[in-house]
């Protein structure tokens, strides 16, 4: 986990050469000038995904411009090997939740995926991505989470990496605990994390037919959350939410 700072923390998407100078965009300078109301000389930290953070000083802000300079490093660059998260998608703001909260969870790989009871047809990954660019920032993580095309739900297990297993979230029942199931992986591989992917259903749930195809596939293994029934946002943050807390420390 990630220590707090004071310290404002944005994305760019550039290199972070140490001694440097970045100009921000627009929207990142109204932030820091209008909402944070920084000066020149005051500190940012700035993460782009692949050269770890740094600290840099405010040089000139005014005018929707920003420009900072790179001071040093204050956090390198290191694997962030979170699971995958495969889901259906919901309404706009459920799924931007989703997304939002897969970020800070440490979701390494986001797969949206259309059942036969998805409701929303349409994804806008921008905005999805943006999403991610706010979490990672106000989280303390140094990467992105991929946010991959959508696909079928038939397309998503027919090119499906054998060695990463799929944790279906089963809402009928028939799944072992997950606590379970994670404690028994991380035991079978002590050393690090398994590779592993949640897969979780639409708002009306899975039909018989995709459970009874995902049971007969070797690398499936269906999960149970609990006895509530939960919403389709609530079970794929309950399942990273476990994921972090037992294998988390591993990542």
């Amino acid at each position: 986990m990630a220590i707090a700072s004071s310290h404002p923390r944005l994305f760019v998407a550039g290199p972070l050469p140490s001694g440097g100078d970045v100009a921000l965009d627009r929207a990142q300078a109204h932030y820091l000038g209008r909402v944070m109301r920084l000066e020149a000389g005051d500190k940012v930290l700035l993460f782009n995904g692949r050269d770890g953070e740094w600290l840099a000083a405010v040089e000139a802000l005014g005018n929707g411009r920003c420009a900072v300079a790179v001071e040093r490093l204050t956090r390198a660059q290191a694997a962030e090997r979170g699971p995958w998260l495969a889901f259906a998608p919901v309404k706009k703001t459920g799924t931007d939740f989703i997304v939002e909260k897969a970020t800070e969870l440490g979701a390494a790989r986001l797969l949206p995926v259309f059942t036969r009871r998805t409701n929303s047809a349409r994804l806008n990954r921008d905005r999805l991505r943006q999403r991610a660019v706010e979490a990672a920032e106000q989280s303390g993580r140094l990467t992105l989470p991929e946010i991959a095309e959508p696909v079928t739900l038939d397309n998503l297990i027919g090119s499906w990496p054998a060695e990463r297993a799929l944790l279906v979230l089963d809402e009928t029942g028939g799944g072992r605990p997950i606590a379970r199931v994670l404690t028994d992986m991380r035991g079978a591989r002590p050393t690090a994390a398994p590779p592993c992917c949640f897969l979780s259903g639409p708002e009306g749930g899975f039909e018989a037919t995709e459970l009874d195809a995902l049971r007969k596939l070797d690398f499936v293994i269906p999960v149970g959350l609990g006895p509530r029934v939960l919403r389709a946002e609530t079970a794929a943050l309950a399942a990273l939410s476990c994921w972090q807390a037992l294998l988390g420390a591993d990542e």
